[in-house]
């Protein structure tokens, strides 16, 4: 039985994954977005607003999930982050194996999970693309987010595998300082190229 080439697309916070994500999708190409999953679990009515709120009390109201609130719980808590864990990766596995699933006849998915490298998702896809860009590129877009601080943009980088080491170990790269129309090429390539 067939079933789809699953590539794994993360890259480090600001080296534009959501737009090259967004390129595969505007081809035909099935994506699975890993945050975004998280996320409408985390609405209101979503599956993990209970076993969250039953780990981290006072974590959760009336709008779902109150990531400040959460975030503040675990950011320098390994344990707690683990405990966090606990409860999201079950699910977004779950969830991930019904879109695996529900596209088992095309020819290429793409799953978009930003620690890719950091817990060991790697070893679950059949190639990984990076996407890169310049430090100071990548710097100038996550400060250019509401709320973002230089702080918790270095802290953000700690939690995460250097850029370069991210580069050596990729199947495929694109960088995505170059102009839009140019990074849409270089996805358009890749689909032709995975796609055959």
């Amino acid at each position: 039985m067939s079933r789809p080439l699953v590539l794994g697309l993360t890259g480090s916070i600001g080296m534009g994954k959501s737009t090259v994500a967004a390129l595969f999708a505007e081809l035909g190409v099935p994506v699975f977005d890993a945050d975004a999953e998280v996320r409408c679990m985390q609405r209101p009515g979503g599956e993990l607003l209970r076993p969250i709120e039953a780990a981290f009390p006072g974590s959760t109201g009336r709008g779902g999930v109150n990531r400040g609130a959460l975030g503040a719980a675990v950011f320098d808590d390994p344990a707690a982050l683990a405990r966090l864990e606990a409860i999201v990766h079950p699910a977004v596995r779950a969830a991930r194996e019904q879109f695996l699933a529900l596209h088992a006849d095309a020819r290429l998915v793409v799953l978009d999970i930003p620690l890719l490298f950091e817990k060991g998702g790697a070893e679950e896809v059949d190639a990984v693309l990076v996407v890169s860009a310049a430090p100071q590129l990548q710097r100038a877009r996550v400060l250019a987010r509401p709320g973002m601080t230089p702080q918790r943009f270095d802290e953000i980088l700690a939690l995460q595998l250097p850029d370069a080491q991210k580069r050596v170990r990729a199947d495929h790269l694109i960088d995505t300082g170059a102009p839009l129309g140019e990074t849409r090429a270089a996805v358009a390539a890749l689909v032709d190229k995975l796609a055959r």
